[in-house]
């Protein structure tokens, strides 16, 4: 059985683990070959070796997103690799930290902003050109964060709110030259991110608050997000172009 993305190259920024590790691993298990992307090559290392195991193809390469330069040798990299690019996940992201406005460091704000929204940014200014030689989609990932607020995180706020009003732009850009450029907005996800904050500890207080958050009574899992991805790239999703896609087990219906 042929699968869907058989002779296409798919690349995923932040892939070394949660989210980015599961959509990469996914887009491969559709016969994408991958590139995967990331600061810790450590650990884009073995996403890479994972999907190596499984029989697909792979490439790490470390960047920065927050780096133009980097950016770029990135896509040089994907191209001279694999001939051409058809898919994009931008999905880079840092938390920052958890402080009011008045009181958030400069510093933080800036880097957030850098990472979270000017590479999303940087990475579509040079993945474009590549994908309208073929066509392809882009996905890139903002949160529920994007579509409202939350005390203490205005840099990260501010950044997702950010890549959905540029996914709904570069959308209008390109989307009539064969690019659907689209945006998915997960809830609470199991994740290292989590995990950092400490919020994944069963005995925290604060984990049984987030997990009342979502109405469907649990939190997501990366391959969740992961699958809206790969199906928003997809054929299936032909018609879907400038779209935030909600994937948070009911949190914004309340």
């Amino acid at each position: 059985m042929t699968r869907q993305f058989e002779g296409k190259v798919a690349l995923v920024t932040g892939g070394s683990s949660g989210i980015g590790r599961a959509t990469a691993v996914a887009f491969a298990s559709e016969g994408a070959r991958v590139v995967v992307a990331d600061v810790r090559e450590d650990q884009g290392l073995e996403t890479v070796d994972m999907i190596r195991r499984d029989g697909g193809e792979a490439l790490f390469v470390k960047t920065d997103v927050s780096q133009p330069a980097e950016v770029r040798a990135l896509i040089d990299k994907t191209v001279k690799t694999f001939g051409r690019l058809d898919y994009a996940c931008n999905n880079a992201g840092i938390e920052g930290t958890l402080v009011p406005v008045a009181d958030y460091p400069e510093e933080s704000w800036n880097q957030v902003i850098a990472v979270n929204l000017t590479g999303v940014y940087l990475c579509m200014k040079y993945e474009i050109p590549e994908i309208l030689k073929h066509g392809g989609a882009i996905v890139n990932m903002s949160s529920i964060l994007g579509t409202v607020g939350f005390s203490g995180a205005p840099a990260y706020v501010a950044a997702k709110h950010g890549v959905i009003g540029l996914t709904k732009t570069a959308a209008l850009d390109y989307s009539s030259q064969g690019i659907r450029i689209n945006a998915v907005c997960p809830a609470f996800i199991v994740t290292p991110m989590l995990e950092r904050a400490g919020l994944l500890d069963e005995q925290n207080p604060m984990y049984q608050t987030l997990v009342n958050l979502h109405p469907i009574r649990r939190l997501g899992t990366p391959e969740e997000i992961a699958e809206a991805v790969v199906w928003l790239c997809s054929d299936n999703a032909s018609f879907i172009t400038g779209h935030s896609l909600l994937v948070d087990g009911g949190y914004i219906a309340q």
